[in-house]
This record gives structure tokens, sequence and C-alpha cells, in this order.
């Protein structure tokens, strides 16, 4: 009995559990950030971005869609540079322009970052206690369960609010005028217009948080088991989670390409007020994208990618 109440007081709280997805969430933005400025900079001097041009920010965690705003905005995105690549940006934006402009954009992105992780980690630690306390047996897929089940459901949370903070971006909307838009968007199109490119984003997500979750405890199970630890070591949690997320990562590449060329053909279309000719499902455009770069362009980087398409339009 003392060894069981020993064993339930070592547990965290689902509090606790909360807490240490918004801190992880914090830290993990604060680490990435700063590249994704680096290479969004160095994509804008390359490829200058016009007005209702639409580019993706990521905090490490999740994709945002930022639009291009009009005259003479000092965002951070439009500052000069004569940057040679990625070592040379990262040395002379620190000596010109201060370090903090390589944590330009982190407060918007945190905004939408810090409820998507607290439900993703905090859900998928509940449901993974909930069913390998059910299933005694066969838990090996508990973790392809719990990450799908916990993904889809931090997205669908998620996705609105994300379509809802990019509109008011934009267009300087006040909470009355993004109400009125809003309503009269669902009005004509229907709830589900809350949700536009959602099923992309499942089909690159949701498979991998399955392969990423069920990879990262095996490897940890591997590991745990050659060093003989009961429990992971800080270096045995970081290996495992690099390592599945390597693997996930390449696997899923072509729908984060279409989930990226979706994304920003649907704010461009309306920031620029022009109808899309093109149909935008996911299997179109990976048609698209193969019958134009072959069957590499579904493996390309999305700034690449970017760049491709900038040079069809012109």
């Amino acid at each position: 009995m003392a060894e069981t109440s020993d064993s339930s007081l070592e547990k965290p709280t689902i509090i606790q559990q909360a807490m240490a997805s918004c801190c992880g969430a914090i830290i993990t933005s604060l680490l990435v950030s700063p590249l994704d400025v680096i290479k969004t900079r160095l994509q804008a001097q390359s490829n200058p971005f016009p007005k209702g041009k639409c580019f993706v920010y990521s905090s490490g965690l999740m994709d945002h869609i930022c639009v291009c705003e009009n005259g003479n905005s000092k965002a951070w995105y439009k500052k000069p540079g004569n940057f040679k690549g990625t070592l040379d940006a990262f040395v002379k934006i620190i000596r010109i322009e201060g370090i903090k402009s390589l944590w330009s954009g982190l407060p918007p992105t945190l905004i939408m970052a810090l409820p998507n992780a607290i439900i993703y980690f905090t859900l998928y630690d509940q449901l993974h206690e909930a069913l390998k306390y059910r299933l005694k047996k066969g838990d090996e897929y508990i973790p392809v369960l719990a990450g799908s089940l916990s993904r889809f459901s931090s997205l669908t949370v998620v996705s609105p609010l994300e379509l809802i903070r990019t509109r008011m971006q934009h267009r300087k909307l006040s909470y009355k005028q993004l109400y009125l838009c809003v309503s009269t968007q669902v009005a004509a199109d229907g709830w589900f217009s809350l949700w536009r490119g959602w099923s992309s984003t499942v089909l690159r997500d949701i498979p991998f948080s399955a392969m990423y979750w069920y990879n990262y405890e095996r490897f940890k199970k591997m590991m745990c088991k050659q060093v003989g630890a009961h429990e992971p070591t800080f270096l045995i949690a970081f290996t495992s989670g690099a390592a599945s997320g390597s693997i996930a990562a390449v696997i899923t590449q072509p729908f984060d390409v279409v989930k990226t060329h979706r994304q920003t053909a649907l704010w461009e279309s309306e920031t620029l007020e022009i109808p899309q000719r093109d149909s935008t499902s996911t299997w179109a455009v990976m048609r698209k994208v193969v019958a134009s770069n072959g069957i590499t362009g579904l493996f390309a980087a999305k700034e690449e990618k970017e760049r491709k398409e900038e040079k069809k339009r012109i």
C-alpha cells in the first residue's frame, strides 16, 4: 500500500502537466524563433514580399500565416539587410538592430502556440495514462492513439482562432468589427468556413504525431534497457525526441508542402480579393506540385517552393 501511495504521489497532476507544457512551449519558441526570423529575412531579401503576400512563421511548435502590409510599414520582415548566409545574418542583425530583433513576431505567435501546446501535451499525458490503465495488454499502440487524438483535438480548437487572429492582424479590425466580419462569414458560408485549411493540417499533423509518439516511447524503452535505467534521463528523452521527430518530419513532408501551399493561397486570395481559380483540395495541390516539379517537389523546402511559385507568377 505504501508503494502504491508513493507512486501515485509521484505522478504529476493535470495542473502540473499544463504548467510544464506552457514552460516547454515558451522555451521552444525562444530557441527556435530566431532561426525562423533569419530564414524569413533571407527569403525576403532574395524575393521581396509584395502587399498581400503571405509567408509562414514557425515558433517551433506550430506554423502561423503572416500577411505583408502596405505603405511605409516598419514590420520586421521589411527591414533592409545584405546577408550572405545564416551565420552572417545572425551576426549582422544582432550588431545593427540589436538582439531583440531575433525574436520579432514572437508575441502574437505565442498567443496561439501556448494554448495549442497546453491542450496537446496535457491531453496526450492524460490519454496515455487512461489508455494504459484500461488496456493493460498490448500497450504498444497506446502512444499512437493518444498522440493522434490529442493532436486532432488541439488543432481543431486552435484552427478557427488562427484564422481569426490572422484576419484581425491584417485588417486592423476592432473586436466589434471582427465579430461582424466572422458572423457575416458564418452566415454566408456556415460554421465550417472557420476551419478552412483544417483538412490539410490534419493530414500532416495526425500522421506526424502518431509516428512521433510511437517512436519516441519505443526509443525511450530501448535506450533505458541498454543503459540499465528504470526512468529515462534528460539525454535519453532528448535523443529519443530528436530521432523520432526527424523520422516523422521526413515522412510527412509532402503534406507539409501541401498545407503551406493551401494556407498561403487562401490568405493571398482573401487579402488581395482575387478569387482562386484552381482547386485547392489536398490531392489537387499534390497533383499540381508533382506536375510542375516532379515527385521531389513534395519534399522540397517550403521557402524554395515559394520562390519557384513566385517566379512562375512573374
